[in-house]
């Protein structure tokens, strides 16, 4: 049987375990692919899927229905991502590239690449490339708020994000070859 969000988040409310464990089964696969955009290694993304529902469910009392349940479960997932990736970020810090060229949005060569292909591609980037990619393209944020999440300037999220499209670019060229990008320009 399956449950209602209602009625999970009432039960998650009064500490049921019964049904934290239901809220988990029904969410945890597809938060589980969103932290592990965050992360290189499985084991990372597990941990941070494990933390961020903790917060979900010590925290669910403040859940006031503004948005679906699913996105607020997300939000804070990507914050627990964020969160995790943070002191890693200090180690190697984001330079606002002003002198790259932008690149536009000619070839969209990530278009046609599967799901694992795509995973792969974006878990090899530089953190914080990967990290404001996964924000800006695939989460929808816009580069302002990004900029406030991670206390860096706008045109630092902006130049990241056009470094990694530019890597990601390069690698699909490393690893398709230059006939793919050809074979995509052109239709075929």
């Amino acid at each position: 049987m399956v449950l209602s969000d209602e009625v999970l988040i009432e039960g998650c409310k009064k500490h049921d375990r019964h049904m934290q464990q239901k809220l988990y089964d029904k969410y945890s696969k597809s938060m589980y692919v969103v932290s592990l955009r965050y992360c290189r290694m499985q084991q990372e993304a597990e941990d941070i899927l494990q933390e961020a529902f903790i917060k979900v469910f010590q925290s669910i009392g403040r859940f006031r229905g503004e948005c679906t349940l699913p996105y607020w479960i997300k939000r804070v997932v990507v914050n627990t991502a964020l969160n995790h990736q943070r002191s890693k970020l200090y180690m190697f810090p984001m330079v606002d590239i002003t002198d790259l060229n932008n690149q536009g949005d000619q070839a969209n060569v990530l278009s046609d690449l599967c799901y694992e292909e795509l995973l792969e591609l974006v878990q090899a980037l530089p953190d914080g490339c990967r990290i404001i990619f996964n924000l800006h393209a695939i989460e929808g944020f816009k580069h302002q708020e990004i900029a406030e999440m991670m206390k860096i300037s706008e045109g630092t999220s902006k130049s990241q994000y056009a470094r990694a499209k530019m890597l990601l670019q390069a690698k699909v060229i490393e690893s398709y070859g230059e006939h793919y990008l050809k074979r995509r320009e052109y239709g075929g």
